[in-house]
């Protein structure tokens, strides 16, 4: 493919993507707005309108922000790829540093920042006058940018040897060197699947064994009618940072935990606690969460002989702005510029996943009402709607595209079938 082709099929591939999702945003904003002021009717009797139009409202100014970052993100990569930027940070890193390990090392870690330092003012506004305007957020900016120190130095320190082996591998391991950096990285997900419990997250949060006893009881009870084991309960101290609640399985194999938001507990009862267990438990038990990290592996393959077969093409390169070296090794060049396009590439499949998480999310309904009663669940739902303020009418081709839940009307339309 002659570069000029690849240039222009990227750029028109780059204003698709952006104009596909500002109308999809302009239509959530208006059909929010126009449902703003009545509460649809399966809620009517449970959900305040002051409540339903504090989640309009929030639903709105999220996605006004959302729409901001979309251009600022758009002008980023065209600086990136098709002005010049990955090469002019090319040619200051290995200026500095030599085109060896260190120099390719160093590009990914410059893209890295800079794409990092211009999502950091979207991160700080969303937290400190989004959440704060609307009564979520409960993180001092200590904690915010300990939190962003601690991942940076998390990033770096699990990142860095990964990509030195990524890096390596395509420098020595011949035209299979995709094969075997696919076979690192599923080793490297898995191994923090393990990790993440015990030494990753505990950096961020605190957690502590479940004191209620009776709360206790009722999940044991649940998890032995399911034939699920887990490792121990925990409450996170999600209330240092959110009002939001949430709960989570997180490990892999024997080390799974069951983690509670402390805010969750604090809004919910004993009953309604154990349908949104059972709801989690379904993900399990319908072997959600192993069929999901086949088919990422699956496409994480695929995309490694993609990115094995495109860095061997000069027009890829040239077609992103980048003017291959011809002495020195362009396996960093190629990493970034890869994962620079990628998202654009694959834009429009994501109503594909999206319909596959949703439909996975009905299927975790079912299971948890033929647990537990599917008016708790319900009653939860609605509880967690209103706590998180999720809009109860969001717009239906919106929904389709983004929306790894189906929307709340669905969702409990269904849930009562089972009942």
């Amino acid at each position: 493919m002659p570069a000029l082709d690849f240039t222009v099929l990227f750029a028109v591939m780059v204003v698709a993507m952006v104009a596909t999702k500002m109308w999809l945003a302009s239509r959530q904003i208006r059909f929010v707005a126009a449902h703003r002021d009545a509460v649809p009717r399966q809620f009517a009797d449970t959900i305040p309108i002051e409540a339903h139009r504090r989640a309009a409202d929030y639903t709105v100014v999220r996605t006004r922000l959302t729409m901001l970052e979309i251009i600022i993100g758009a002008a980023v990569l065209i600086g990136l790829t098709l002005l010049g930027g990955v090469q002019a940070l090319d040619r200051a890193v290995t200026g500095w540093l030599g085109e060896g390990y260190a120099g390719q090392i160093g590009l990914v870690a410059a893209v890295v920042v800079v794409t990092s330092v211009i999502d950091l003012p979207f991160d700080y506004y969303r937290q400190f006058v989004v959440e704060e305007r609307f009564g979520f957020n409960r993180m001092t900016r200590a904690i915010f940018f300990a939190d962003l120190a601690k991942g940076s130095a998390l990033g770096a320190a699990f990142g860095l040897p990964l990509l030195f082996v990524v890096l390596w591998l395509m420098g020595r391991a011949g035209g299979l060197w995709w094969l075997w950096a696919w076979v690192v990285i599923v080793a490297f997900q898995l191994l923090v699947l393990v990790l993440y419990p015990t030494l990753i997250a505990p950096l961020f949060n605190k957690f502590e064994p479940l004191t209620d006893e009776a709360l206790a009881r009722r999940i044991d009870a649940l998890m032995k009618r399911c034939g699920f084991a887990a490792k121990g309960l925990f409450v996170m101290d999600g209330s240092r940072r959110s009002a939001h609640g949430n709960a989570y399985f997180t490990g892999f194999g024997a080390a799974k935990r069951i983690v509670f938001f402390d805010t969750l507990l604090s809004r919910l009862t004993g009953s309604e606690i154990e349908a949104v267990l059972a709801h989690e438990l379904g993900h399990f038990k319908r072997r959600h969460v192993i069929k999901r990290m086949l088919v990422t592996f699956a496409i994480t393959l695929g995309l490694f002989a993609l990115l094995g077969w495109l860095s061997g093409r000069t027009w890829f390169y040239e077609g992103l702005g980048v003017r291959p070296s011809m002495t020195g090794s362009n396996d960093a060049l190629a990493l970034v510029l890869f994962f620079l396009a990628l998202p654009v590439f694959l834009f429009f499949v994501t109503p594909l996943g999206s319909l596959t998480s949703r439909k996975h999310e009905f299927e975790a309904d079912a299971f948890a009402a033929s647990q537990t009663d599917a008016h708790e669940l319900v009653n939860a739902l609605v509880k967690l709607y209103e706590d998180n303020a999720s809009t109860l009418t969001p717009d239906p081709v919106y929904t389709a595209f983004y929306y790894s839940h189906p929307p709340a009307s669905q969702r409990i339309e269904r849930l009562l079938r089972h009942a």
